[in-house]
């Protein structure tokens, strides 16, 4: 089982390999700042398309994003 540390690691270098430095402080600044639910911002987020929508746009993602396991 992967460790919380382990986790938080990983994701950390996953956010500064795609953002970078400071657009990961910023990003940890506002999940900090902010009341932050992942859950209903998700639903927030595909409450306003509909399947077929979102059926192509995770074929598209995972077109664009192949699975490598670490």
């Amino acid at each position: 089982m992967t460790s919380d540390f382990e986790i938080m690691d990983r994701g950390i270098h996953c956010l500064i390999e795609k953002l970078g430095v400071v657009e990961t402080e910023r990003f940890v600044a506002v999940i900090n700042r902010e009341k932050f639910d992942y859950t209903k911002w998700q639903q927030q987020k595909f409450d306003t398309i509909n399947s077929d929508e979102f059926h192509e746009a995770a074929i598209r993602y995972s077109q664009q994003n192949p699975f490598n396991k670490i």
